[in-house]
């Protein structure tokens, strides 16, 4: 039988986890509500900024950069439009900056290598941008002996994802669009379902021609209204297209954020209850082990008393 001490000090090991498993329970619990509520106020404009979007697209003809001021990669919106022969791909993967988020990153990072391994065996390189730094540290070491490569990181938006931070993202990826350095680019992302359930998938958003998910999804039998475009068109793609592809961004970053809080708080839960569980089976083991010590000092004191006594 194991020693009392061992088993007393086991009990309070346990009982000090359990008060971080519950303390960690009770943040998550906290934090995902609002992130639930916020993803759930923002999937309506994304999926009408998408409709509106494609509308747009299937209204202009040919796409041109000529009068436009191009101060940057992202307002390059020919260049972000242009589809060419894919022989490298940029992945944007997002992940979280802490643990304890039961599969979480685990299955993001599943996802991702399972797309490198797809896109390898088509002859395709795989350019990596990471956010969290749960996806950096583990697509570090599984990306040696891949043809793959991380080539930018971000910490901050993880935690605090703003539009600021979707934009800075953004901004690289055009950077290595415009440069064909890459020829398409996926977001690896999850979507929150439930408190209990979020699936990890793939969006699609350069070369722009919409998500292949429920965001582009539109009523049929309608009439669309003729657009008209003021000042001209090639004008307003140069501001949609940047906004389209931030807001895309920025509710991946969101669906992952109440994701990743909802499977800490289920994780934690679930460590809670184990915890307790194993409180209550090393509490039977002390008080045996305890009984059994007594019973043989008992032992041992009637046993010394009958040598006396013969």
């Amino acid at each position: 039988m194991s020693n009392l001490k061992d088993i007393k000090n086991r009990i309070q090991s346990v009982k000090s986890t359990q008060k971080i498993t519950r303390a960690m329970k009770m943040v998550a619990a906290a934090k995902v509500k609002k992130a639930e509520n916020t993803v759930k106020m923002s999937r309506p404009f994304t999926k009408e900024l998408v409709s509106m979007f494609k509308k747009l697209l299937s209204s202009v003809g040919t796409y041109s950069s000529q009068s436009l001021k191009i101060k940057s990669a992202i307002d390059n919106y020919p260049e972000l439009l242009q589809v060419r022969e894919i022989k490298s791909v940029g992945l944007l993967v997002i992940t979280s900056n802490k643990g304890l988020a039961g599969a979480y990153n685990a299955n993001v990072v599943r996802k991702t290598i399972q797309a490198i391994e797809n896109y390898e065996k088509q002859g395709i390189k795989t350019i990596l941008f990471v956010v969290g730094q749960k996806g950096i540290s583990t697509l570090k070491r599984k990306c040696k002996g891949m043809n793959c490569n991380i080539v930018k990181t971000y910490l901050n938006v993880a935690n605090d994802p703003t539009g600021e931070g979707a934009k800075i993202i953004i901004e690289d990826i055009a950077e290595y669009y415009v440069s064909h350095e890459i020829d398409k680019i996926e977001i690896i992302t999850t979507r929150f379902k439930n408190m209990m359930s979020y699936s990890v998938e793939s969006w699609e958003i350069l070369p722009l021609k919409g998500l292949n998910d429920d965001y582009e999804r539109m009523h049929d039998n309608v009439i669309e209204p003729i657009m008209e475009f003021v000042p001209d068109m090639h004008h307003i793609l140069q501001k949609v297209v940047p906004m389209y592809m931030t807001n895309i961004l920025f509710q991946s970053l969101l669906e992952a954020q109440a994701s990743e809080l909802a499977s800490r708080m289920t994780a934690m839960s679930a460590a809670c209850t184990n915890a307790e569980k194993m409180l209550n089976e090393l509490s039977v083991e002390y008080n045996k082990t305890r009984q059994f010590a007594i019973t043989q000092e008992i032992i041992e004191v009637v046993s010394g008393a009958n040598a006396q006594m013969n």
